[in-house]
């Protein structure tokens, strides 16, 4: 981190006061911080920003911090902290299911958050530098630097369209996937309830994958549900 490229940390709080306070302390120490009140704005801002860390309370209007959270994981790979009131053992289970990293308890202080931030970062920095450039499901390796994909060595003649709906089932491997998720993630833009443009991806996805039509096996249909990424059939 340096002062031209500092650190960007999106914190979620939605008591000002507080937001302001920790806001200030981590800017004097070199991170540039971005300020949401609003559960329902974090989802944008976490993919126009793509902050290093994001901090998030639990109690939140619009959408609380788990619901967030679990939004959120799939498609966002650094480091969640819940910083919250809630003391409660199930509640900081929850926190660290939902896909968190850390759970720090309100009142905090300033030089304690500074320190649990800085571990999820170097852990982060250290663990993740291969993920972040390479993810691996079976004998199917994605680049996501490249945006190539490879299966057992063989490289797939993937659009760009396909590629980030492989991208997207691969990260959410084992997950019911439904529709309208899969056209927000690969087209940017809701659905509208009638575009069947992704079916047609998902066809033809499911060829390059090496499947037959009447018995796919890798990308299965869930009738009423979505689509599922078997990570075992790859």
């Amino acid at each position: 981190m340096t002062v031209d490229d500092p650190c960007q940390i999106l914190l979620v709080e939605d008591d000002l006061r507080l937001a302001n306070l920790i806001a200030e302390y981590l800017t004097s120490q070199g991170f540039k911080v971005h300020k949401e009140t609003s559960g329902l704005k974090v989802a944008r801002l976490t993919a126009d920003i793509c902050p290093d860390l994001i901090i998030l309370d639990i109690s939140l209007p619009g959408k609380n911090g788990l619901e967030i959270c679990q939004d959120i994981r799939g498609d966002y790979q650094g480091p969640i902290m819940f910083l919250t009131a809630r003391t409660e053992n199930a509640e900081q289970i929850k926190g660290l299911e939902s896909g968190a990293d850390d759970y720090v308890l309100k009142p905090v202080e300033p030089q304690l958050l500074l320190a649990r931030i800085n571990a999820l970062l170097r852990r982060y920095r250290n663990d993740n530098t291969a993920l972040q450039q390479e993810l691996t499901l079976g004998a199917l390796t994605i680049n996501l630097k490249l945006r190539t994909a490879t299966r057992a060595g063989e490289q797939l003649n993937l659009s760009s369209h396909e590629f980030d709906l492989l991208l997207t089932f691969a990260k959410h491997a084992g997950q019911v996937l439904s529709r309208e998720y899969l056209f927000s993630r690969v087209y940017s833009r809701p659905y509208d309830g009638l575009d069947r443009t992704i079916d047609v991806r998902i066809s033809q996805l499911r060829k390059k994958l090496g499947e037959t039509p009447d018995a796919p096996h890798t990308i299965k249909t869930i009738w009423g549900r979505g689509y599922l990424l078997v990570a075992d059939a790859l």
